[in-house]
């Protein structure tokens, strides 16, 4: 929707400036909130125009206030007694914290202590997370569920270009592509803000490539859709790099001149039978081929990727594989040309640069490496050598917790019982905990198991900055005074500090003072925010990191001379032909990937407390080929139990043509008994530890008795 009109400010009622919570576009939005003369309140929603979003907003941002106001709301912290939840003050609450904290900590030592945090949290919040935990309660055990969503491509980007940022070109440069592949990202339903510039380079005659075992939105706007079977992108990337060199669509000086590796690449990509991939990634060859030569042939390119290539047991080195296309094209660098880590949440880029991740501090710097240590160590004012070592992924934390490694945990912004694999297991260990803290602003499935509920403030009320899939750094500014006795992310973790006796490294007056040390201790990193002011992101609204002065106008196109490496060049690398860690069988014959929908964000705490959202898909579902419905004699909508090797659970069927027969999709936003990740597979990539969502094994069975599929 496009309404960039401003609204009318009056005296009848509030007009909130602000951003849209959800995806990683980020959109401005402002909200004019009235009362009529019995007090019911209205609300009104109209886009503001910016650089990325230029002006519009999807369903889920017009309905974003309703999880604000809808009455349920934590107010005020909140302690479970006998089963029951009993109001407490705020003072009682750090007490509380600080000696079960302190207690556990002087039994088992610091590492029994775990925090874990979200991609949603502002960079303040996310910043001040990471040195709650090192220097307040010097754990090594940090992590957030951004791992589950962009670790992957970051570690890729990292080892590829030596810099991780979602795109490495402006969103204005998508127009001017003339072949986009767009490998495993929907973003007609997650970011759907996008599509218009998508939309525009195909009027500019842009061929566009779409990478999904599903039809969706993204691939019916598409040219040519490859129906991949799940986990075999980076096969699919090897057939497409085999028909390029073979038929010569490279750039020689590219390659020549800003990479290396390229002489075992291409060895190992001449070893490789294009018959032989058509048939593990179920993509026929003359597809592969057709695919192959638009972007070889096209004068400009840029490859994007999202969760359904990273969120797997080989996420790390698909990613590699589309990056290697890109690389050996020369789509790089230029107008035009570049790649796009598609981010999921609206702070999953931000989030991760500051100190959330377990190796990771402040500007990207690495916590095992001597000279970042010293560095933060010396913006935060303490000794290099108390800065605790690398801690393990989400994931690993939650194994962790289930062998009571981890004994307490502070869980701010996130919702690990339903967005982590094995969700069983996770329930399971969270209930071993001998103290569960929970900071949100709703009652999630994971805060339902707390001890102790602390009231954490919405995206209206909680001033600070998040950036954005392009690496656009924005200022959301607050608008709207906190209800009851809520508080920010950010006071409530100074003021945990102070409780436990570390107050003095933690005593901020504002989210910008936060802010300004975060500017501090990025400095000379390579996420560089040190140039970014408050006072430039409302000038200018919005600025490009890296930024390493308050003169330099931001990067918006990255290696346009030389990539991030000391050498200037970026690695090429050979990719194995991966399969899936769990392969279908006779006992689960099918493949069960997973994903989002468009009225629904992440594990839908927020969006299912929206009626207008909710209203939409009111349950989930199981998306399943007709004839695969009539094999196992499943009628559409109909429950349907689907079990793997880690439990079941019950959702209803939509019978659709647009899925490949030997597989069925589940969205990811619902809890209980309809959490997909009951089942999902926990095993993790190797390098980034992102686990494999996309794809396992499993079996179905309409919930009917005496009715048997046919063989």
């Amino acid at each position: 929707m496009n309404r960039s009109a401003e609204i009318k400010r009056t005296a009848a009622g509030a007009v909130m400036d602000t951003q849209c919570p959800f995806c990683s576009v980020q959109c401005k939005m402002q909200i004019a909130e009235e009362a009529d003369a019995n007090g019911r309140k209205t609300y009104t929603v109209i886009a503001k125009p910016n650089a990325a979003s230029e002006g519009r907003l999807c369903v889920k941002g017009m309905n974003a206030y309703q999880h604000v106001m809808n009455g349920e709301r934590i107010l005020h912290p909140m302690i479970k007694r006998n089963g029951r939840w009993e109001r407490i003050p705020w003072e009682e609450a750090y007490r509380l914290i600080a000696e079960k904290f302190g207690g556990l900590r002087g039994r088992y030592g610091p590492d029994t202590i775990g925090v874990y945090g979200g991609g949603s949290l502002t960079n303040e919040s996310a910043y001040l997370l990471g040195k709650f935990a090192r220097v307040a309660l010097k754990t090594k055990y940090i992590d957030y569920n951004g791992r589950f969503c962009m670790s992957a491509a970051a570690s890729a980007g990292n080892k590829t270009f030596g810099i991780d940022r979602g795109l490495t070109n402006p969103l204005s440069d998508i127009p001017l592509a003339k072949c986009i592949i767009l490998a495993g990202t929907n973003i007609a339903d997650c970011q759907p803000t996008l599509m218009p510039y998508f939309t525009r380079a195909k009027e500019n005659g842009a061929f566009l490539i779409a990478i999904d075992p599903r039809d969706t939105g993204t691939t019916k706007m598409a040219d040519l859709h490859l129906k991949v079977k799940p986990g075999m992108d980076a096969t699919l990337a090897n057939g497409l790099l085999k028909v390029i060199l073979e038929e010569n669509m490279t750039d020689p000086a590219f390659i020549r001149e800003r990479t290396k590796g390229f002489e075992e690449l291409q060895a190992h990509v001449e070893r490789q039978n294009l018959d032989e991939i058509a048939e593990l990634s179920g993509v026929p060859a003359d597809y592969i081929r057709q695919a192959a030569q638009a972007f070889g042939k096209a004068a400009t390119g840029m490859v994007f990727t999202a969760r359904g290539v990273e969120q797997q047991t080989d996420g790390y080195m698909a990613v590699r594989n589309f990056l290697n296309i890109a690389l050996v094209t020369g789509r790089i660098g230029k107008p035009g040309c570049g790649y796009g880590a598609v981010t999921g949440q609206g702070n999953g880029q931000g989030g991760r640069e500051h100190g959330q991740k377990a190796d990771q501090l402040p500007g990207y710097r690495l916590i095992e490496n001597p000279e970042d240590r010293a560095y933060v160590a010396g913006v935060w004012g303490i000794d290099p050598d108390e800065l605790p070592g690398k801690g393990v992924s989400a994931y690993e934390m939650m194994e962790k917790v289930h062998a009571q490694e981890i004994r307490a945990l502070l869980v701010m912004g996130s919702n690990p019982v339903v967005s982590n694999p094995n969700a069983n297991f996770v329930e399971e260990g969270l209930k071993k905990l001998e103290f569960l803290v929970v900071a949100d602003m709703l009652m999630s499935e994971t805060a339902r198991l707390a001890d102790l509920v602390l009231p954490a403030s919405a995206y209206l009320e909680n001033e600070g900055t998040l950036t954005n899939l392009e690496g656009r750094v924005l200022l959301r500014e607050a608008s709207r005074p906190v209800p009851g006795e809520v508080k920010h992310d950010w006071q409530i973790l100074s003021d945990l500090a102070e409780s436990l006796g570390r107050g003095a490294y933690f005593r901020f007056a504002s989210a910008e003072a936060i802010f300004d040390e975060l500017r501090l201790a990025s400095k000379g990193g390579i996420a560089d925010y040190y140039g970014i002011t408050y006072e430039r992101l409302r000038r200018e609204e919005g600025v490009y990191w890296p930024c390493p002065s308050p003169d330099h106008p931001g990067a918006g196109r990255l290696f346009e001379e030389s990539f991030a490496h000391a050498d200037g060049r970026a690695e090429l690398t050979p990719v194995a032909n991966h399969f899936p860690d769990e392969t279908v069988d006779n006992e689960y014959p099918l493949h069960l990937t997973t994903g989002r929908v468009l009225s629904h964000y992440l594990t839908g705490v927020q969006t299912r407390r929206s009626p207008s959202l909710l209203a939409r898909d009111v349950e989930s579902f199981m998306e399943i080929h007709p004839k695969t419905a009539r094999k196992y004699r499943i009628e559409d909508g109909t429950l349907v139990r689907l079990q793997t090797r880690r439990g079941s659970i019950v959702v209803r069927s939509r019978i659709t043509p647009e899925i490949r027969q030997d597989t069925v999709f589940v969205p990811m936003h619902w809890g209980d008994l309809q959490n997909v990740n009951r089942i999902t597979n926990q095993a993790l990539d190797p390098t980034c530890r992102m686990p494999g969502f996309k794809v396992c094994a499993v079996r179905i069975q309409p919930l009917m008795t005496g009715v048997a599929p046919m063989l």
